[in-house]
């Protein structure tokens, strides 16, 4: 009796297991849209209406080595007709007024490095639409540059490096900034421009670092089709054309993959002394321009 018994409930337990398992859906889920961040310095060095244009005269150049940087914003937009903030919004940073008006709030800002992934999120934030367009707010940037220093006899174009902290957005509330092993304390709103520059050099054996800070004359803000859809003045927000136009149904089972691809084809240009391609600014060279110089998306198959 006891082994029938024992039988009888290992069916029983059999059975409910099975009963079980059978009754609980599969776990399915949702297809999602990751964005990623990639800066290229072989992409067309374009100006403000999406056009190729040469470093402006009296001005020098330099590919800077990304570090770090942060968006803002990422709208779709179906066609060039789109008007600004009328397309598919799927992310905005945080914002705050702290320092007595609205500002991105830097001290929340997701600072991602190049090649990475900027942010993923369900693919039904993208509005169902056919998409050839992107609009992007770039915030801030982290980068290397080359630079040299002047004093005869001892020192001829000594080469030595510098890291700057670029903040291209609206408008950015900074409570404080790490540039590089440098602490800024800011406390307060920077207008699009702002720039704080760490550099050190090793001379005669010895190591010697200085920050300083500063704005650009002008950013660059590329939107080629700035005369049926404009954007702000001082918004940052870089438009790009999809290299094939996104279509989004509503009942997509698998994840989509957009690729923010920046140019920074000479993106960071200074004011020349020395007429000499070399950022020199014991010699009072001054930063320019340090704007992106266009968007290129693509989707990643």
């Amino acid at each position: 009796m006891k082994y029938v018994s024992l039988v009888i409930a290992l069916f029983l337990f059999v059975q409910c297991n099975k009963e079980k398992e059978e009754q609980e859906e599969p776990v399915v889920t949702p297809a999602q849209l990751k964005i990623e961040l990639e800066f290229d310095s072989t992409l067309p060095r374009l100006g403000n209406f999406g056009q190729p244009v040469s470093v402006g005269s009296g001005n020098a150049a330099q590919n800077p080595r990304m570090n770090a940087a942060s968006l803002h914003y990422i709208e779709f937009a179906q066609d060039s007709l789109t008007p600004l903030t009328t397309g598919s919004v799927v992310y905005t940073g945080e914002e705050t007024s702290v320092g007595g008006g609205r500002a991105i709030d830097f001290d929340q800002a997701i600072l991602k490095s190049n090649n990475s992934r900027f942010v993923t999120m369900d693919l039904s934030q993208l509005s169902p639409g056919t998409y050839n367009w992107l609009r992007v707010s770039l915030s801030y940037q982290n980068y290397e540059i080359d630079m040299v220093y002047n004093n005869p006899p001892l020192f001829v174009n000594a080469p030595f490096s510098g890291t700057i902290a670029s903040f291209v957005g609206f408008n950015n509330y900074i409570s404080s900034l790490v540039v590089k092993d440098s602490t800024l304390q800011v406390n307060g709103n920077k207008l699009q421009g702002y720039w704080a520059l760490e550099s050190s050099i090793f001379l005669g054996g010895t190591s010697y670092g200085s920050v300083t800070q500063g704005d650009s004359s002008q950013v660059t803000v590329v939107n080629p089709i700035s005369s049926t859809s404009p954007v702000p003045a001082g918004s940052c927000v870089v438009t790009g054309k999809l290299n094939s136009p996104l279509v989004i149904t509503g009942n997509e089972t698998e994840s989509v993959t957009v690729v923010l691809a920046f140019s920074i084809n000479n993106s960071f240009e200074w004011k020349e002394v020395n007429m000499d391609g070399k950022f020199e600014p014991t010699a009072g060279e001054t930063v320019e321009d340090m704007g992106l110089r266009g968007l290129h998306p693509y989707v990643r198959n």
